[in-house]
């Protein structure tokens, strides 16, 4: 990633995850996994497709061998559906944490399709609340109950899921990951032909954007942290072209709080200011 990123995180080549180094612990990130989409598809927009819920399960469990990690970590969105889980996606959902956690143990952050989830699955999971929270940072995972912090001491890896304001100490942590926007760029040709890619966002944070207005404790101990938008690991999930006039980031702290940011796509590309893509 970019000459004097943080080590912290670090995105895998080729996918929409990341692992991050919690000093006793070594996590697996991912962001908006839509666990039953293809069922939202069908209610929401009569579309009627096939269902991916076996390959997202051994993507996510193939990740998690691959990298060796002790934990997976979901910013937000492991399921479609908004409110409590049920039918096919209740089914794919309960496959889906079995399977991971046969092998590690798994932290959702809770995102604005979540809270079904984290009462549902509540012994299953831990959880972290929608503000957000640190993990790692010598002090292991925060996983506080749902509406919690999840906070530990020192800096570390804030994570948060991003459609709400965060909580002041993710401005503490050496590097903050989110989902929610689900970024793209869309990339044209020299003879007009065009496409859309998953991408990431890298940027340093503007600490006065990136908590409520008037928050007294929004001031960094420190210098501010750098602030990673991660892309949805579910494909079919729609997103928004970070590099297109006209569309609007999801979260209420973007884009001011990113006043500088690049874009990679999942290879590695640099592609250099999002905005000028």
């Amino acid at each position: 990633m970019a000459p004097g990123a943080s080590p912290a995180v670090e995105p895998i080549v080729d996918e929409p995850a990341a692992v991050a180094d919690l000093g006793s612990e070594r996590a697996l990130l991912v962001a908006d996994v839509h666990a039953g989409i293809e069922v939202g598809l069908r209610y929401e927009r009569g579309v009627e497709l096939d269902s991916r819920a076996d390959e997202r399960r051994e993507r996510l469990c193939g990740l998690i061998t691959e990298t060796e990690a002790d934990r997976l970590v979901v910013l937000g969105d492991l399921a479609h559906r908004i409110g409590a889980p049920d039918g096919d996606e209740r089914e794919e959902l309960v496959e889906l944490i079995r399977a991971v956690t046969d092998r590690v143990p798994m932290t959702l952050v809770e995102g604005n399709h979540d809270a079904g989830v984290a009462e549902a699955f509540a012994d299953d999971l831990d959880v972290i609340g929608a503000g957000g929270g640190v993990i790692g940072g010598g002090s292991g995972v925060g996983s506080g109950g749902v509406g919690s912090g999840g906070v530990t001491a020192g800096a570390g890896v804030g994570v948060c899921h991003g459609h709400t304001w965060p909580i002041p100490d993710l401005l503490d942590a050496d590097v903050v990951c989110m989902g929610h926007e689900h970024p793209q760029v869309r990339l044209e040709d020299a003879v007009g032909g065009s496409r859309v890619e998953r991408a990431w966002l890298r940027g340093r944070l503007d600490p006065s954007a990136f908590v409520e207005e008037g928050d007294p404790e929004a001031e960094p101990s420190g210098d501010p942290p750098e602030l990673v938008v991660f892309p949805a690991f579910n494909e079919r999930s729609g997103g928004t072209w970070v590099n297109v006039d006209g569309q609007s980031f999801l979260a209420p702290f973007l884009p001011d709080a990113l006043p500088a940011a690049d874009a990679y796509l999942l290879d590695g590309t640099r592609l250099g200011d999002y905005r000028r893509v």
